[in-house]
């Protein structure tokens, strides 16, 4: 009976140490602009879990280098548990091959919450109605103008999907973040853009902007909007452009830290609030972190990476750092 009760409380202390207890905020850098598309999912999968762990987030904003200098931020700050980061999938790959960053997306660690769709926006006076009036004026003219949140960006990377998919030419407009590269479109300053929905869905819920379709495989059904058709519609074989969201930590930072994050982050990622704010915007609510989350995000380095390599924009080959094609 005494070992018993001797093994009991050793068990016990083991999950006592594993529970990280933060002693002061945690800081989130988000490397792009106040408004945007991780900007809003930072926003409210943190205050989702504020009550959970018990300490307040603060949330910074640092915009540029499409996204790195943020990224950096956090990856110089010291690895222990109080210094954050958030990303899509597709950005957190980039930088290695960009030459931003010696860091690879093998040295984080994922908690991804949310799945985004890109969407193709245009501005409401252009005589674009449909894909297929836009696709028709790119050939004609290949100097219209079109935005995205910067150099290698998702809403950059889904340009570059759709030019060469379909062999189109555009002039490619880089802002420091998905709100600014989207106001150009309301404003009139380019022609349209290929973001993620949630950074448009008000405005387009608004009548500032006009949805052409969705670059997913499937339509999208947009609260207060409508439905979103899928570019499949007129083009059948064209990739599914989606990519994930959620919160990035240091992989070297105490066990213990990640075992608690993981549990907090699960539960917020679950609520009702939560769920039902993601389904507003258009996203897929969503929960990966560990191996699962590492996979999404190697699949999206090995696609992500050889096509910025292949089209010009990235310098370094992707093999310096060990990324495959993908099928290879």
């Amino acid at each position: 009976m005494r070992k018993l009760l001797v093994a009991l409380i050793a068990v016990l202390a083991v999950i006592s140490f594993a529970q990280w207890k933060p002693a002061k905020s945690i800081t989130v850098i988000v490397p792009w602009a106040a408004g945007g598309s991780t900007d809003q999912v930072t926003r409210m999968i943190t205050s989702q879990m504020e009550p959970l762990l018990g300490r307040k987030f603060i949330i910074v904003n640092t915009p540029g280098g499409a996204g790195s200098i943020g990224t950096l931020n956090a990856w110089q700050a010291p690895h222990d548990g109080y210094t954050w980061t958030a990303n899509a999938t597709l950005d957190i790959t980039k930088y290695a091959v960009l030459g931003y960053m010696n860091v690879t997306h093998r040295d984080w660690t994922y908690f991804l919450c949310a799945e985004a769709p890109n969407v193709v926006v245009v501005n409401p006076n252009t005589p674009y109605k449909t894909i297929e009036d836009l696709v028709k004026a790119m050939r004609e003219n290949p100097e219209i103008p079109l935005s995205s949140a910067g150099t290698g960006s998702g809403g950059h990377v889904a340009l570059e999907i759709f030019a060469e998919h379909l062999k189109l030419k555009y002039k490619h407009v880089p802002y420091a973040g998905g709100a600014p590269a989207t106001t150009a479109v309301v404003s009139g300053e380019v022609v349209g853009n290929m973001q993620f929905i949630h950074e448009v869905a008000d405005m387009a819920r608004a009548g500032k902007l006009r949805i052409l379709c969705t670059l997913a495989s499937e339509p999208i059904n947009l609260q207060g909007y409508g439905e979103v058709p899928s570019i499949r519609q007129w083009y059948p074989d064209f990739p599914d452009v989606r990519f994930h969201f959620g919160l990035i930590i240091p992989k070297d930072v105490p066990e213990e830290v990640l075992k608690t994050v993981a549990e907090v982050f699960e539960k917020a990622a679950n609520t009702d609030a939560y769920k039902e704010w993601a389904l507003k915007q258009g996203l897929r609510p969503v929960c990966y972190c560990g191996k699962e989350a590492e996979d999404i995000v190697e699949q999206v380095a090995r696609r992500v990476t050889w096509l910025l390599y292949d089209r010009g924009i990235a310098t370094i080959s992707p093999e310096q750092f060990g990324i495959p094609r993908i099928g290879q």
